[in-house]
């Protein structure tokens, strides 16, 4: 079993030395030299590095994520799942440990400390890294698109299978996909009705990544770039009068105490989270675990997303209590500001970088369009 600092951060001992050295491991990240810093860190604290294809001995792997262990969301409890049947299905011989909470690497660490093997398993918010990944942020670029959350999530699946640029990007990083979690389906929630378009007219509506602006100018409403963590501040004191969003993240992040229209404007699932593994570790895997870790990524998406039309439902028989009024949105006004040269500015950016990573582009974006 592995040893050392980030398999056992809680072992005050060897605390300080750990955490000094993460330190400076993290301020080589953002120089360039991630991997080998990392990897001169981790043999400094005496990390294991062994394979484990010559190891007949069991392995606790470690999986990073930024959420907490009790927030007791579909990503939380879906993320416990994928950990106890690894266990289960590889009779206890292997196991994962869960550092939660950011203990070991916050949300925009995870993707180099996973590729510098600080961890095994991870959550990569894929849109924090649109520069990074843009072939994997492929429908952060189509927004307004048709598809559910677990439709995006197959449309991954088979991206990645049907086309190999999709894993050599991901590759490149020494990282690997295992499996797909994408938002719920959004819609607006915003502190005034909302019935037509004429109703967006110079609103404020919460902006990020490279659809979303482009879309609420198509609208006729202000884009405004804030943070999730300051929105219910923003919406509460008129700052915002809207955010894209979904129910399960509203009720979440409590927006819905301060919001009280959630809009039905048919926004489609944005591609969310990769659950990602170092691709060394990978590799290293023998043929009966490593087809454990296959199968887990295929089911994961139906667990996840299952548990996530839970939280919906359970959220929206709630609503009327709270008194949010759900409003539906002519579809058809969405649709029609699609062919907005904004709008279609942005996908051409993302059709552009596929094309010439040898990408059959408008196959693909066939199955982001209305």
């Amino acid at each position: 079993m592995r040893t050392g600092r980030w398999a056992s951060v809680a072992n005050k001992k060897i605390g300080n030395q750990a955490h000094a050295a993460q330190g400076g491991m993290m301020k080589r990240f953002g120089k360039g030299g991630m991997i080998a810093s990392a990897a001169m860190a981790m043999v400094a604290l005496g990390v294991a590095t062994t394979s484990f294809a010559n190891n007949a001995s069991a392995e606790t792997y470690k999986w990073l994520t930024f959420k907490p262990q009790g927030a007791g969301d579909a990503q939380a409890i879906s993320t416990q799942w994928f950990v106890d049947e690894f266990k289960k299905r590889t009779n206890g011989e292997h196991e994962i440990e869960v550092f939660w909470g950011g203990s070991v690497a916050k949300t925009r660490e995870i993707p180099d400390a996973l590729s510098a093997g600080v961890g095994e398993f991870g959550d990569i918010v894929t849109p924090y890294f649109a520069d990074k990944f843009p072939l994997n942020n492929a429908v952060g670029f189509f927004i307004p698109q048709p598809n559910s959350t677990i439709e995006i999530a197959h449309l991954m699946e088979k991206w990645h299978a049907k086309y190999p640029q999709f894993s050599q990007e991901l590759a490149n990083y020494n990282l690997k996909a295992v499996g797909f979690r994408p938002l719920e389906s959004y819609g607006l929630l915003c502190t005034s009705p909302i019935r037509s378009l004429a109703d967006l007219k110079g609103k404020r509506i919460r902006t990020y990544g490279f659809a979303y602006p482009a879309l609420v100018e198509a609208l006729g409403a202000t884009p405004v770039s804030i943070a999730t963590s300051e929105a219910y501040e923003a919406l509460e004191t008129s700052i915002l009068d809207c955010t894209p969003i979904g129910p399960a993240l509203a009720y979440g992040w409590k927006y819905d105490e301060v919001a009280k229209y959630y809009i039905e404007i048919p926004l489609g699932a944005s591609f969310g989270h990769l659950i990602a593994m170092n691709l060394d570790t990978y590799n290293a895997m023998d043929d009966a675990t490593r087809a454990v870790v296959d199968k887990l990524g295929q089911e994961y998406a139906d667990a996840y997303n299952d548990e996530l039309e839970k939280t919906i439902k359970d959220v929206r028989a709630g609503w009327p209590a709270k008194g949010v009024e759900v409003i539906q949105f002519p579809k058809e006004e969405l649709v029609s500001v699609i062919k907005d040269e904004r709008i279609q500015a942005v996908r051409q950016e993302w059709i552009a970088r596929a094309e010439a990573a040898g990408l059959p582009a408008q196959e693909i974006v066939s199955e982001l369009e209305f």
